[in-house]
């Protein structure tokens, strides 16, 4: 992972980062074409971040469910764009009715096509406002810190029980 030298970090290398801070110890992953850079930036952190991977997405959304179940911690998973994403939003309509928390974070195709209709496009945050608390779509990679906070207990809004206030670094 790139040291905070002033050069700009990849969008995966800062969410990955954001993860680390948040004290995120365990993500589901499944692999697909336009979350792979994610997929990279996990790799170069193995030894403080352990990927499992599921063998089908939605299998990724219910185990990072129970992992917060079990645990008391949030869970997180990782899908690709398109169906791959859509196989999370049972989990996540789940997870939602029964407070569980969960991250799930998708890929989605380069943002000059998005709403075009391009190869494995879905809009998947309109698919999944009315099953989770926070959804956003990044479009820039200074965004990712500011847009992930909220997702994270402790964040203003959160419900109670939540673990104190973490941030992304400063990223």
């Amino acid at each position: 992972m790139a040291e905070k030298t002033g050069a700009p970090q990849a969008g995966a290398d800062v969410l990955v980062q954001c993860l680390l801070n948040h004290g995120v110890e365990v993500v589901f992953a499944y692999p697909g074409g336009a979350s792979m850079p994610i997929h990279q930036a996990l790799t170069r952190v193995s030894s403080r971040l352990r990927t499992i991977l599921p063998r089908h997405e939605q299998g990724g959304g219910f185990a990072a469910e129970g992992y917060a179940r079990s645990t008391g911690r949030v869970g997180v998973c990782v899908a690709t764009s398109g169906p791959g994403a859509t196989n999370l939003v049972t989990c996540l309509a789940d997870a939602k009715l029964d407070s569980v928390p969960v991250v799930a974070i998708t890929g989605q195709v380069g943002t000059s096509v998005i709403g075009t209709d391009a190869f494995q496009e879905t809009p998947i945050v309109e698919l999944c406002r009315a099953i989770t608390k926070h959804h956003y779509l990044v479009t820039r990679t200074e965004d990712l810190p500011r847009q992930h906070r909220p997702a994270w207990p402790g964040h203003r809004g959160c419900a109670q029980g939540c673990a104190k206030q973490q941030d992304c670094g400063g990223l």
